[in-house]
């Protein structure tokens, strides 16, 4: 509860601050922006040793807002509807086991833009934070005896005793740092690719078995198209 009210804080401030500017700035523009995520997840594993997961395709789509700050440099935000999640190969889980971890979140990205005019359009150089609220997800897992599909159950912790979607524990929040550029035209149309480095450790605690060094993280990277109207 505690993640979620810090997440709603989070909206109203930026929507806040989006208004409070809007009657003091002009130029700020809104927009759509879409597209396909590459994404994995990096940490690592119960031993401590580097995962090995492979990437799963994922998307994005959502609205943002440029507010400007000063000559070429503005303020991005918006939120986003975005998939996440990883492929677990062969081994990973078990002898002849294999998984796939579905994630889909809602997003807040908090970034800084430098927008510069080059030729008939603008260069688009942006990095900032971002904070993410899970709303759902699947984890399946594929082995010699039979399938198995879980829903993501949102929890900070788990016991191993009571753990009845074992592997399909995840905690709600997530956070990282995006990185992107890419070009718009003076249509308003853009391209962009960005690269995101999550910093939450999004899988649930275990507290059955502390030692358990097991850190799942998201990162990934994406090509979206967007327009400003």
């Amino acid at each position: 509860m505690k993640n979620k009210n810090l997440f709603l804080i989070a909206v109203l401030m930026m929507f806040g601050f989006t208004a409070m500017s809007q009657t003091e700035t002009e130029g700020i523009s809104f927009g759509l922006r879409g597209g396909v995520n590459f994404q994995n997840i990096n940490g690592k594993d119960a031993t401590g040793d580097k995962l090995e997961l492979d990437m799963k395709t994922g998307f994005n789509a959502g609205v943002v807002v440029e507010i400007p700050v000063a000559p070429e440099f503005y303020f991005q935000s918006g939120l986003l509807y975005t998939t996440k999640g990883a492929k677990a190969p062969e081994g990973f889980l078990g002898a002849g086991t294999t998984g796939e971890y579905k994630l889909s979140y809602i997003e807040l990205p908090l970034n800084f833009l430098y927008k510069p005019l080059l030729g008939t359009g603008h260069l688009l150089l942006g990095f900032g934070p971002y904070v993410a609220y899970g709303l759902g997800g699947k984890a399946k897992f594929d082995s010699p005896l039979g399938s198995l599909e879980q829903d993501i159950v949102f929890e900070n912790e788990y016991t191993s005793a009571s753990n009845d979607h074992y592997g399909a524990s995840f905690k709600r929040m997530d956070y990282g740092a995006n990185l992107f550029f890419g070009y718009e035209l003076s249509n308003g149309i853009s391209l962009q690719l960005n690269t995101q480095f999550g910093l939450a450790k999004i899988n649930a605690d275990n507290t059955t078995h502390p030692e358990d060094d097991t850190s799942f993280k998201n990162t990934g990277f994406g090509l979206s198209v967007g327009y400003m109207f």
